[in-house]
């Protein structure tokens, strides 16, 4: 269930967008089995959140890969304009 590795190489965002619904399904499954009953081995649903929190970077690196050098550009002045934000 949650505590087997996944692999994201080689997919596109299509089928890591079903990965993440699936994935974010047993999570719930497993949220709501804890709290009716406890679960067997409680470091499931860490290791769903950890799953999860995968599947989000790899949908988020393949959007930064496809984006334009004008949307790279925008995107770095957007960092850099929350980063002076936050030491103020």
């Amino acid at each position: 269930m949650a505590n087997q590795k996944i692999n994201l190489t080689g997919k596109n965002p299509e089928d890591l967008q079903a990965e993440l619904t699936t994935l974010e399904q047993e999570y719930q499954q497993l949220r709501f089995d804890h709290v009716v009953r406890s679960l067997p081995n409680p470091m499931e649903i860490r290791d769903a959140r950890r799953n999860i929190a995968r599947v989000r970077t790899a949908l988020r690196q393949l959007d930064i890969q496809g984006m334009t050098p004008e949307d790279t550009e925008q995107r770095s002045k957007l960092r850099l304009r929350r980063r002076r934000q936050r030491k103020s």
